[in-house]
């Protein structure tokens, strides 16, 4: 279930943010630790090599190549190529989400334009909403793991109830080489379109509001199996991926704690006459390299965050909740075409309806808000 701590963070304060570092469902900690653990292990291992198994001639030339592989990760733009790829990857997550077809407006036009409190008016609006319904499970399953194996046959769509076994059978009549959840909003159009010469939608606009409603809604559909098919191009996950994966193969090396470069000088201000610069000092030999794990765990913890999100429709922790919002769809739409159809309360007078200038109360809790004056513009009060 995607993790949520919006209330958590509701109100900036000392600490906010602090709590959630504790986390562990949906934290980059579960996501990163195996690799984080692999990179310290490999860092010892070469460590330990250094220290205790390499000869003085060996421990020299090993200093060599530290140093040029320090020097070398250092030209890999890192930071340009995995925050530009990680831009893309976010905007596309949520243009996936976006995506996702809800039938609420539907649903409303379905409730206001097909009349009949009958059985066949009834009959008709719970059809077509749940041909919409049909649709989104259709192209849902063909995109997202969660929802295939809820449904993984048809058989399994109609013991669900967003098909019948005849539906079934025409369904898998229509012989075509590609993805046929656009099927079910062809039944709707016909439908609907039968409805209107039956006069249970009364007029033209109607017709023509209900079908606009359809295709956004099919539209959707189209898009969210568009973005399932067309991924940001490999050529760019790869030279990501390796960018990243070469930085640390280097700075394992590379930033291993070595004996100083002989003849170095250690940086002085200034010399006296005849006075000999002081030889390096180097590094202190800290054993555990604490900026290059940090730096590990940002830059890893980067490219982990991109390759959760790039397909948001699988079943990592912050994937979406495909399947509830299935059983939300339906049951909201068929509960807003069928029970709540005509089923209005009495209109009443508010209790403002004598007020020229209604004021809403507040509770002791929001009572200083009541105070404040009304906004009128940044140069209202301009002297």
């Amino acid at each position: 279930m995607t993790v949520s701590y919006t209330l958590k963070v509701a109100e900036a304060r000392f600490g906010g943010f602090s709590g959630l570092l504790l986390r562990w469902r949906g934290s980059i900690y579960k996501l990163l630790y195996k690799e984080f653990l692999l990179f310290g292990a490999l860092y010892a291992v070469l460590s330990i090599t250094y220290r205790l198994l390499l000869t003085q001639e060996q421990k020299h030339v090993y200093a060599q190549v530290a140093r040029y592989c320090n020097r070398s990760a250092d030209l890999i733009p890192l930071s340009f190529v995995l925050g530009f790829y990680v831009t893309l990857v976010v905007n596309r997550w949520w243009s996936q989400y976006t995506s996702i077809p809800l039938p609420d407006q539907l649903m409303c036009v379905i409730s206001a334009s097909v009349h009949g409190v009958d059985q066949r008016g009834r009959l008709l609006r719970r059809t077509l909403i749940r041909y919409a319904n049909l649709a989104s499970v259709l192209v849902l399953r063909s995109v997202s793991t969660r929802v295939l194996k809820r449904f993984p046959t048809m058989e399994h769509v109609v013991d669900a109830g967003f098909m019948s076994q005849e539906e079934r059978k025409k369904f898998e009549s229509l012989k075509s080489d590609f993805n046929k959840y656009w099927v079910p909003c062809v039944w709707f159009t016909n439908l609907a379109a039968q409805a209107r010469r039956d006069g249970r939608i009364r007029d033209d606009i109607a017709l023509c509001l209900l079908l606009e409603e359809l295709n956004k809604y099919r539209a959707k559909c189209s898009m969210l199996f568009h973005y399932d098919w067309i991924s940001i191009p490999l050529v760019y996950t790869q030279v990501v991926t390796i960018a990243v994966y070469s930085f640390f193969a280097l700075s394992l090396v590379g930033r291993q704690f070595v004996e100083p470069e002989a003849g170095a000088a250690k940086p002085q201000k200034l010399l006296k006459p005849g006075q000999e610069p002081a030889p390096a000092l180097g590094d202190p030999d800290m054993y555990v390299p604490l900026t290059t794990l940090l730096q590990f765990f940002f830059y890893a913890g980067w490219l982990k965050v991109a390759e959760q999100i790039i397909n948001p429709f699988g079943e990592d922790d912050d994937d979406f909740e495909t399947n509830q919002l299935i059983d939300r769809n339906l049951q909201v739409s068929l509960l807003s075409v069928d029970e709540m159809y005509q089923n209005l309360p009495p209109a009443e007078k508010d209790q403002y309806w004598d007020e020229d200038q209604p004021q809403p109360p507040y509770t002791v809790a929001t009572a200083a808000e009541s105070l404040r004056p009304s906004f009128l513009g940044s140069t209202f009060n301009l002297r």
